[in-house]
């Protein structure tokens, strides 16, 4: 597989600690290695999935290869489908990978145990209504129903949150709207024939979707005043990794949180990469520029704390809406569903003029 050469910002405090780290067991017999309790991490992928360019990145760009070469460990790429989170990592089919803050919430409240590494990036999910049925506010939504790629899709999550905070009723019988499943791709077919009154959609199906159908954008999470401030998609790992085995949890979300940072500065370029190593399909030079038209509207700026708070606002507006159980602790659920991993920068940034990555605490 092609890989990008790239130097890195040797000068930096977590990454001398990872480089020590790794020399320490190499000069020790490699503690680590020998511990019973080590785990190889297995990363989730997932083909043709625009979003999870940070994965593809980490891949091509050798990213994860640095990080678990410094600590002396191996991991594996599982290509699997992401949608079946909790089947692979309760049979440890995987311990690492990357999905919707959204669709995870009720999971990890249901005793899914993944805990979050770091935030990856904002901004992938976007409502629409058709232009001339009424609605053009999502105070119209009123009495709509709404399509969605499946009940516990985080576009439900998202427009829960919001449309309680506008006083709707969002669960029970007196609910004010209606959620029903369609494919993710049948979804703007749905409300260009009516059959649904708005469809939440991720990116890259609501990038052409827009571009394709006469219709009228009511909310867009990358350009809401509160939602633009979180983590659509965040990186997690096992709670069971990080109990046996964390260094090779931080050293995923080391790479990862470059990956993402490389995405951010040169979101063209990554698309180029995705397509180049066959991560995703292109017919054209035009699909390179479209995919990386789409990467550069999302926000792929990593940041643990702002992940952090992410989960934490979520948590409190899905608990006074009923989709959580209001007698869960936050304090609990934080300390095990977002903890500190040690040697994980709380941001990470690139310098494509440079090529370097700047780490900051």
């Amino acid at each position: 597989m092609k890989k990008r050469k790239l130097v890195t910002a040797l000068l930096t405090g977590v990454m001398a600690m990872t480089m020590f780290a790794g020399c320490a067991q190499d000069t020790e017999g490699s503690e680590q290695s020998t511990d019973a309790s080590y785990q190889v991490v297995k990363i989730l992928n997932n083909q043709q999935s625009l979003c999870l360019a940070p994965v593809h990145i980490a891949i091509i760009n050798g990213y994860f290869d640095e990080e678990f070469e410094a600590i002396g460990q191996e991991y594996e790429i599982v290509d699997s489908n992401i949608d079946t989170v909790t089947e692979q990592i309760t049979s440890g089919e995987i311990n690492a990978g990357y999905g919707l803050t959204g669709s995870l919430m009720q999971p990890i409240s249901n005793g899914l145990e993944i805990a979050f590494v770091t935030g990856l990036h904002r901004g992938c999910t976007k409502f629409y209504s058709r232009n001339g049925s009424g609605i053009e506010t999502l105070e119209d939504l009123r009495g709509a129903t709404i399509g969605v790629a499946s009940l516990s899709d985080s576009a439900v999550i998202q427009l829960k949150r919001k449309l309680y905070s506008l006083g709707f009723e969002v669960n029970g019988p007196d609910a004010d709207i209606t959620f029903v499943a369609y494919a993710m791709t049948d979804l703007p077919a749905a409300l260009d024939n009516g059959a649904v009154d708005a469809v939440g959609l991720h990116d890259p199906v609501a990038y052409s979707a827009e571009n394709s159908y006469d219709f009228i954008k009511i909310l867009d999470i990358g350009e809401d005043d509160v939602f633009s401030q979180e983590y659509c998609c965040q990186a997690y790992v096992s709670q069971e990794l990080i109990a046996n085995n964390p260094e090779g949890a931080a050293a995923y979300a080391r790479a990862i949180q470059r990956a993402a940072a490389f995405v951010q500065a040169l979101p063209e370029e990554a698309a180029r990469l995705q397509v180049e190593n066959e991560f995703m399909p292109s017919e054209s030079e035009a699909d390179i520029v479209r995919y990386g038209e789409i990467l550069a509207s999302l926000n792929y700026e990593p940041n643990v704390e702002l992940g952090r708070e992410t989960f934490i606002a979520s948590f409190h507006d899905l608990q006074a809406t009923g989709d959580l159980d209001a007698s869960l602790d936050i304090d609990t659920f934080v300390a095990n569903v977002y903890p500190d991993l040690e040697g994980v920068p709380n941001s990470v940034s690139y310098d494509p003029a440079t090529e370097t990555f700047t780490y900051s605490e």
